[in-house]
């Protein structure tokens, strides 16, 4: 796939998709090609890192405490919970849930991992959602900083899978940029490359598909 194409696609999505009363996304449908997927180790669970961000907030949820609680706070995080908060998720699956769905990205000091997978893991781990272990060796600033431009792309065991790569009002230049960050990463994780992808659509929220490849 072609920087050609790419550029091509995303010119014709902007110009054919109609305007709306509300800020659309610009999503990819990608489909999947001779891959066993019943096997966990041919489904894609990645993270991968945008040049641009996705043109819409991002929330971001800290398990820390001190130090690492007060920089995550400066640092822009939504939510900040500590010991007694993950107790209280634990005991509240509806609110856990809510949670769940309404943030995009989990940090967590190593110390509590055992404690959230225990508690929390079955509800963050369908999801995708279990969190980034923060080690000794990270910055938790630089790891908020960074899930912002970050998105999680799953498949899990179906041939045809969505992901959002930014909003309509962006640059088309950036757009673009986003989109290959996407493919490149996922012929890189694939098997046998390109050829298991078989075939891109770009497309706004509401407006038609465009074929990329």
């Amino acid at each position: 796939m072609t920087l050609e194409q790419i550029t091509e696609a995303v010119k014709k999505v902007l110009e054919t998709s109609p305007q709306r009363g509300f800020e659309e996304s610009v999503d990819l449908a990608i489909n999947l090609r001779n891959l066993d997927l019943t096997k966990p180790q041919n489904r894609i669970d990645e993270e991968i890192l945008l040049p641009h961000t996705k043109g819409k907030p991002v929330k971001i949820a800290v398990f820390a405490k001190g130090d690492v609680a007060e920089k995550a706070k400066a640092a822009g995080a939504d939510y900040i919970f500590g010991e007694t908060e993950i107790e209280a998720l634990a005991n509240e699956p509806p609110r856990a849930r809510s949670l769940a769905n309404e943030v995009n990205f989990f940090i967590a000091e190593t110390a509590y991992m055992p404690m959230i997978g225990k508690s929390l893991g079955r509800v963050l781990g369908p999801r995708g959602k279990m969190p980034e272990p923060l080690t000794p060796d990270k910055d938790i600033a630089q790891l908020i900083n960074r899930a912002r431009n970050s998105i999680k792309v799953r498949s899990k065991d179906r041939a045809t899978f969505h992901v959002s790569i930014g909003q309509r009002n962006m640059q088309p230049e950036k757009l673009v940029e986003n989109v290959e960050s996407v493919i490149m990463r996922l012929e890189q994780k694939l098997e046998r490359g390109a050829q298991n992808i078989r075939s891109v659509y770009i497309k706004t929220t509401m407006g038609p598909a465009v074929r990329v490849r």
